[in-house]
């Protein structure tokens, strides 16, 4: 294929310059440079600079130089090339999206999302007017089963590293600690992202072996995202995985699992199962619960925590 013209490149580069430059808010130089590596637009610092000059001289942009670094906006009352006009609606789904998926997304892609982020907070605000969807906010909340935790410190720069490999299908060169304290480094296969409570698991396979395991990203030290792509096993699902009781420190082992609980302990069960399968027999004083599970530390912690109220406990592996 023919290359494009310098022409063209630079049209190109001053689009998605001029997509990215927000109404609501400032943004800076160097943060248009990060946005744009994430969608894959190679230009150094300097480059995006002159071309924020000359766009300023021809578009209804501010440039604020009351201190660096110089932000950039557009002109309230300018139409420009801003976002599309979000309505409430979607600035509530996108207000709900940023603050319980943000984790789970690509970092390139939360980055080229900032934008209607930011503009759904906006839209949201006081000065908008609506009220309707901004007060939905407040009346809803995803809350925990246990004791509730702070999250875990973890490198803006490390999980770059690891969602860009993840995206990319990427080799992934990563230095971390095990719960011993004992440093270790590898050379892995980033499979997948997974959330539990408060921290983030990275699942992948280590160079040399066919097996997966789950590594807590706030115990990755160090990460650097390979040049070289992988192939990624055609064997491992993701879904299958957390079904099979990793994420719960277990090894897929299914079991025929049988107890009685007092009524007062056990009655959730008569509204969330325990399995598809799951049985129970109502006695005077308690229930007999059988279910079909996948063996596990958690599920060994989830009785214990239960104390005398069940009891017989019984295990029969399948």
């Amino acid at each position: 294929m023919p290359k494009k013209s310098s022409t063209q490149e630079s049209l190109a580069l001053a689009f998605e310059i001029l997509k990215r430059i927000p109404k609501s808010h400032q943004i800076t130089a160097r943060q248009l440079h990060q946005h744009l590596q994430y969608i894959g637009i190679e230009r150094d610092l300097r480059t995006i600079q002159r071309n924020l000059e000359m766009l300023c001289e021809h578009f209804d942009i501010i440039r604020d130089e009351r201190s660096k670094p110089y932000g950039y906006r557009w002109n309230k009352s300018s139409e420009g090339m801003a976002l599309p006009k979000l309505s409430a609606q979607e600035a509530l789904l996108l207000s709900l999206a940023e603050e319980y998926l943000i984790k789970l997304l690509p970092v390139n892609i939360t980055a080229s999302l900032d934008g209607f982020f930011q503009e759904a907070k906006s839209k949201l605000s006081p000065t908008e007017g609506s009220s309707k969807e901004r007060e939905w906010l407040k009346k809803v909340r995803v809350v925990s089963e246990a004791q509730s935790l702070l999250p875990p410190n973890i490198s803006s720069e490390i999980f770059s590293s690891i969602s860009e490999a993840l995206y990319q299908d990427r080799l992934l060169t990563i230095n971390y600690y095990n719960v011993k304290q004992e440093s270790k480094s590898a050379l892995v296969m980033p499979l997948g992202l997974a959330q539990q409570g408060q921290r983030l698991y990275l699942v992948c396979r280590f160079d040399g072996y066919d097996n997966e395991r789950s590594i807590a990203i706030h115990r990755i030290t160090k990460a650097h995202a390979s040049t070289f792509n992988f192939e990624r096993p055609k064997d491992f699902k993701l879904s299958q995985y957390d079904a099979d009781g990793r994420f719960g420190f277990g090894e897929g082992q299914k079991c025929q699992l049988e107890f009685s609980i007092t009524k007062r302990a056990g009655f959730h069960l008569t509204e969330t199962a325990l399995s598809t399968d799951q049985t129970i027999t109502v006695k005077e004083d308690c229930y007999r619960v059988t279910a079909t599970v996948t063996q596990s530390k958690q599920l060994e912690r989830w009785l214990n925590g239960f104390e005398d109220q069940v009891w017989d406990i019984k295990f029969k592996e399948l």
